[in-house]
């Protein structure tokens, strides 16, 4: 499985969550978008242990099969289309988890999060 995981499922793994903890361990691969990524350093930059975390931040992405995913000119295609799936059924999610879900599916993933509002996003892949 190829895996893409959402701000708050590494949180998740980061506190040993057994069902997280094996989804990652099975993946074949593991992604981090850049947008997650933002949202880490965001909260470790606000946060009492923001220097712990960025070095277990960074241990994590330098595993074999871990990587971050960054946007390029085809994810704005797929956020626009997105952008207006989401508007058009009344049922928008947040920016940040429109960038997010645009990654995935361009990169044909699946998708790790708690966020329900994901589900209005029929085609996204979900682990």
């Amino acid at each position: 499985m190829r895996l893409a995981l959402d701000t708050n499922r590494y949180t998740d793994l980061c506190r040993g969550e057994a069902a997280v903890v094996e989804t990652v361990e099975l993946a074949d691969e593991v992604w981090l978008p850049f947008v997650v990524v933002g949202e880490l350093r965001a909260g470790f930059a606000v946060g009492r242990n923001g220097p712990r975390n960025e070095s277990i931040l960074r241990r994590f992405l330098m595993k074999p099969g871990v990587d971050v995913l960054y946007a390029d000119d085809q994810t704005t295609h797929h956020y626009a289309n997105l952008y207006r799936q989401l508007r058009r059924q009344g049922t928008p999610i947040p920016t940040n988890d429109l960038w997010i879900a645009a990654l995935v599916l361009q990169h044909a993933l699946a998708l790790l999060a708690r966020d329900a509002h994901f589900d209005h996003i029929l085609q996204l892949a979900r682990a």
